[in-house]
């Protein structure tokens, strides 16, 4: 099983344990870390959407036009965008760069940010939306003639799109949710299920149940797995790095007044749950942050050690079928480059052999039965 690595595209040099250097909106840095994250060697860069920050395709569009290989996992919100629309914003997206889009559904986690764009309907009905916007976006991208469509949310007639994708038989589709609703409108529609940085125990669960619920639409998904990677040349010295970001995440936060909010979705409060067991899970799973900052914005748990021990707890989550890793790190720019030199070329080496061994082993099990 090949694998995909993304990045994480930031407008401003900032994280959790440092404060933005910089304007707001950087558009220095924009444009450095999209040419980090290109010469660093990943596939995709993952661009966020939120109630109040820049809009997240026109970010994507200027950050393509200083890259030349990078792909963008552009984070979309369905629901505040016409579906017809927002799939011909995507195909031209695509077009414009070479067939380098991919779009990232999120609903929303947070009631209260997404009434600030006018949406004021509960969990499970945003997910009910999700999964007409979907179907019409498909339509739009893949239909040779005029469609019509009767939801309960929309109700288009003769639409049609002239532009189409670059990929066939459209972009990437990622899907991010934990909740019973999110899973069965990603087993309807996700090209890849991204989960964020749980347990093994954790992972296996949400594996299993998005699993079965593709398997009642006849489909097949990938999977992918948010990670803050914290390195060094020695483990004793990657953990004392970690203590360091939780010391400065919390001093940051006692200067500029608390900016993590309780959070509403079921992902979050399964990374609190992770944390509940201590502060390192299985191998190397480090929990501290998820719990101080409780899950703020998701992403927020760590493989701590060297390249080659994070390497190999990384490898734990690829032989459960995650074939998609998403890693950030504290320091945007030179986390990018440092994970570029040490983490990515082992972890493509590494999963290359395992791939690799199991196909012999397929091999000489197929040969063995012919016997």
């Amino acid at each position: 099983m090949s694998i995909d690595v993304i990045g994480h595209l930031n407008i401003n040099n900032s994280s959790e344990s440092q404060s933005a250097k910089g304007a707001d909106f950087d558009i220095n840095h924009l444009e450095a870390a999209a040419k980090a994250l290109d010469e660093a060697g990943f596939d995709r860069a993952l661009i966020h959407f939120t109630s109040v920050w820049s809009e997240s395709m026109m970010v994507a569009q200027h950050a393509a036009s200083v890259t030349k290989r990078l792909g963008f996992m552009v984070a979309h919100r369905p629901g505040f965008t016409a579906p017809t629309i927002a799939a011909r914003q995507f195909a031209t997206l695509d077009q414009l760069t070479g067939g380098r889009a991919a779009v990232h559904i999120i609903t929303g986690g947070n009631d209260a940010e997404l009434r600030q764009d006018g949406s004021h309907i509960g969990k499970d009905e945003r997910y009910a939306r999700a999964d007409e916007y979907l179907d019409i976006l498909k339509k739009e991208w893949t239909s040779d003639k005029p469609f019509d469509y009767r939801g309960k949310y929309y109700h288009v007639e003769q639409a049609f799109s002239k532009i189409k994708c670059v990929n066939t038989p459209h972009i990437p589709i990622y899907f991010g949710g934990a909740s019973d609703a999110a899973i069965e409108v990603a087993g309807k529609h996700a090209d890849v299920y991204a989960l964020w940085g749980e347990t093994y125990a954790q992972a296996r669960e949400t594996v299993s149940r998005v699993k079965a619920s593709a398997a009642k639409h006849g489909r097949q998904i990938r999977f992918s797995l948010s990670m803050r990677p914290i390195l060094a040349s020695t483990e004793e010295a990657a953990w004392q790095k970690a203590q360091g970001i939780l010391e400065q995440t919390r001093q940051l936060s006692e200067k500029t007044g608390p900016v993590f909010k309780p959070q509403e979705n079921t992902g979050a409060h399964r990374l609190l749950e992770a944390a509940a067991q201590g502060p390192r899970v299985d191998k190397r799973l480090w929990t501290e942050l998820a719990k101080l900052t409780g899950a703020w914005q998701g992403n927020s748990t760590s493989l701590v050690g060297t390249a080659e021990q994070v390497v190999d707890a990384m490898l734990d989550y690829y032989d459960m079928g995650i074939t998609t890793f998403l890693i950030r790190g504290f320091d945007p720019i030179e986390d990018t480059k440092l994970y570029g030199r040490e983490l990515l070329p082992l972890l493509r080496e590494m999963t290359h052999k395992r791939s690799a061994g199991e196909s012999l082993r397929n091999e000489k099990s197929q040969a063995g039965s012919l016997v």
